[in-house]
């Protein structure tokens, strides 16, 4: 019973994600029904004491990085940057390839720190145009832009500063470029896979005579020419992002050793491990030369829409922290729940540790929608478990940091996922007609960190 009591609050709070209403609402609502039923009395202090306790803990951790990818994307927006690394690639892959020219273009953007969800509203007036003019159905926009954007840039590549990269050094102490040739070789197999899907779809469409469609909804405005910024100089913002991020992923151990002591003039005594954040304060400090970058580059083209713009990133910044912090908080309630034991067993019978590892992750990102809320639920429960069993089998902390990364990008996008009811709402489309491409890059980037595993134990590198 007590289990059942667990799956119930996982498969409502999964169906009011599916729904429409927010996490932020429903997620405590799902957490406190499921200890109510279980022992009531615990009610109160479950809700203070451990999910309020475990929200505040993830706030004060990754807000910082919500909040400046998201202000890196817009100002990116703002300056025109991104319209220039659009235009530049569709003139280096060419018109013809429109799909493989928006999987780059989203990969770019991505992979340089520009948050998911303003690569959708950026990259998506370009895919329409070009799929138009390729008479492409428009049906398959959501599929490609999710390949580009939502799976290998985001979690396989090495030093990808995307949220989903970064929560696994907090728990392993290792860095964004862990186990970089498992990452190499996932990303590859996704984006080598998933073009290769796409473009059977593409010309099956062509065959039957699809051609892009009439009667859209939401069609955005023909895109005009103007005057952009030379490439190199819209790149250098997230070639910045990149290389600081490198640089000071290895200065501030150096800095500031195994952990930073401190007393304030108030006799106040701070002390951090540096090894759990120093992946945390390399990411926010390479966006925060990001940002600086493009104003240095375009500060009168950005100054004007800055208030504006900052403020639509502060408001999508809180509305994705907010929500994944409401998932994390309800996964430690759920965790600690009687009930929770016999499915941690279940998981804990698969004898392989990546292989067990892989599947609670992915698993709990496909319940809950999220990618960083299934695996902060899953790291924050077994993490322990996790080096325990990487010392026994002799498995360096970097695999199982890949493994985790790649493998919350594996079922995260069921079809409540956030980023993708958002991606299908940009581009005017539902789940029945484009869902269904969606899932097979779903399942493509699933099955990818099994590969990886593979590889790993074929192997022995990483």
């Amino acid at each position: 019973m007590e289990t059942l009591i667990c799956i119930g609050a996982l498969a409502f709070l999964m169906f009011v994600a599916y729904r429409g209403f927010s996490v932020i609402i429903f997620a405590p609502v799902a957490a406190m029904l499921a200890v109510l039923l279980t022992n009531p009395i615990h009610v109160a202090p479950l809700y203070s004491g451990l999910f309020m306790e475990k929200m505040v803990v993830f706030v004060k951790l990754y807000f910082p990085a919500f909040l400046l990818g998201a202000i890196f994307g817009k100002v990116i927006e703002l300056s025109g940057f991104a319209k220039s690394i659009v235009a530049a690639v569709i003139k280096l892959v060419g018109r013809e390839r429109a799909m493989l020219s928006i999987v780059l273009v989203c990969a770019i953007l991505t992979y340089g720190g520009v948050s998911l969800f303003v690569v959708v509203f950026a990259v998506y007036p370009f895919a329409a145009e070009m799929f138009r003019l390729s008479n492409i159905p428009k049906r398959l926009i959501p599929g490609t832009i999710a390949l580009g954007a939502f799976t290998f840039t985001m979690d396989s590549l090495p030093g990808t500063p995307q949220i989903q990269n970064v929560i696994p050094t907090s728990y392993f102490k290792t860095n964004l470029y862990a186990a970089p040739i498992l990452g190499i070789v996932g990303g590859l197999f996704i984006l080598a896979a998933g073009i290769t899907f796409l473009e059977w779809r593409r010309r099956k469409a062509q065959a039957r005579g699809e051609g892009y469609g009439e009667g859209h909804i939401l069609e955005p405005e023909p895109i005009t020419e103007g005057s952009v910024a030379h490439p190199l100089i819209a790149l250098s913002p997230l070639l910045m992002v990149l290389v600081a991020n490198l640089v000071l992923t290895n200065l501030i151990p150096v800095w500031y050793g195994a952990s930073f002591d401190t007393d304030l003039a108030d006799k106040t005594h701070i002390t951090q491990d540096v090894g759990k954040l120093k992946a945390i304060w390399a990411v926010e400090a390479a966006l925060l030369l990001g940002i600086f970058t493009v104003l240095l580059l375009s500060f009168k083209r950005v100054a004007s829409k800055f208030a504006e713009g900052t403020r639509t990133a502060v408001s999508g910044a809180l509305l994705a922290s907010m929500n994944t912090a409401s998932e994390y908080g309800f996964g430690a309630v759920i965790a600690a729940l009687p009930g929770f034991i016999v499915i941690k067993q279940a998981l804990q019978s698969i004898p392989n540790p990546l292989v067990n590892e892989a599947i609670t992750v992915t698993s709990l990102a496909g319940i809950t929608g999220s990618a960083s809320g299934g695996m902060g639920i899953a790291l924050a429960a077994m993490a322990d478990r996790f080096k325990e069993a990487a010392q026994a089998a002799n498995i360096p902390l970097e695999v199982f940091h890949r493994v985790a990364s790649m493998a919350s990008g594996g079922m995260d996008t069921l079809p409540h996922n956030g980023a993708v009811i958002t991606l299908l709402a940009v581009t005017g489309l539902t789940h029945r007609t484009s869902y269904g491409d969606i899932f097979a890059i779903t399942c493509i980037k699933t099955s990818a960190v099994f590969v990886v595993i593979a590889f790993y134990y074929l192997t022995g590198l990483y």
